[in-house]
């Protein structure tokens, strides 16, 4: 029997690993980010950008944000042509090469298209009081605002881009983990009367296995997600967060429990001692578990 549960250990272990490898995958692809701007610094909002893999002829679609920053993510390492346009602006093409797992950084620069001769000065020679070259609309440069200021952060925009991509994940690992957390505290039943079976209590074991290793695979991409600076902490995520201190701790001290138990009931021990807390305890880190999902599942 100790044999058996190692493999069926081993086979849960294999699963959280597949799992967490697959998932971990969607972070590893290259990331291209920039920010357009016209020819006097000012950022080019709405801009079309299309990234083309020159190998493979696939291509991604963007746009520029208010700030001009477009964001391109899980790319397939390669050599890339960007191509970018916009209204009133000549169209552009750049090329850069791209490498697995990294944040590639392409600031592109649109002109103005050309005029017809002449059509400028009609122009301006229909305004009042304008000069005899032609009239442009004043940039911020021209205002006062050095170059660094009028430009948006495209490290900043792919930060944030990232700490979304991994709280998805997150999110979809969490609901996932119920799963098995519910199959656990049902099976905990069968698992510590006094006419319990060796494969009772198998199964129970291996359903907890499985519970704390998505668990703890989807708290690590809550951890891990980069921090944005001065975003507040409010409403829901405030109480998902304290509840955390709650399940987080739990989720240690079940396993740990449990295997006491697990040894105690093994040699036909009636659960004594700390052991004899396991189900309390993992009674408690289900609800507020449960809890942490409903207060970012409702609004309230």
């Amino acid at each position: 029997m100790r044999a058996d549960r190692l493999v069926l250990g081993a086979g849960v272990l294999l699963l959280v690993v597949l799992i967490s490898d697959r998932l971990c995958a969607q972070e590893m692809g290259a990331t291209l980010s920039g920010t357009v701007t016209n020819a006097t610094g000012r950022v080019v909002p709405n801009a079309k950008v299309s990234v083309k893999n020159v190998a493979t002829g696939e291509s991604r679609e963007a746009a520029t944000n208010s700030a001009g920053i477009y964001t391109v993510s899980n790319l397939v390492a390669g050599d890339y042509e960007v191509f970018v346009s916009a209204d009133g602006r000549a169209a552009k093409t750049s090329k850069v090469s791209l490498i697995q797992g990294k944040m590639e950084t392409l600031d592109l620069v649109l002109a103005a298209q050309a005029q017809a001769p002449g059509a400028g000065q009609k122009l301006a020679k229909n305004l009042p009081n304008a000069p005899s070259s032609i009239q442009t609309e004043p940039s911020l440069r021209d205002l006062g605002f050095p170059p660094e200021q009028t430009k948006g952060s495209a490290q900043e925009q792919a930060r944030l881009d990232k700490r979304t991509h991994m709280l998805k994940i997150h999110q979809r690992l969490g609901l996932i983990t119920l799963a098995p957390l519910v199959a656990t505290v049902i099976t905990g039943g069968m698992a510590g009367g006094r006419s319990t079976s060796t494969t009772a209590r198998d199964l129970h074991a291996a359903l907890g296995g499985a519970t704390a290793g998505l668990y703890f695979t989807a708290a690590s991409y809550a951890i891990f997600a980069p921090k944005i600076s001065g975003t507040p902490t409010r409403g829901p995520i405030r109480l998902h967060k304290a509840l955390a201190w709650i399940h987080g701790p739990g989720m240690v001290l079940t396993p740990i429990l449990g295997v006491m138990a697990y040894e105690q009931k093994s040699r036909g021990e009636r659960v004594h001692g700390a052991a004899s807390a396991h189900s309390a305890v993992a009674i408690v880190t289900a609800g507020a578990y449960g809890a942490a999902l409903l207060s970012v599942s409702l609004k309230f």
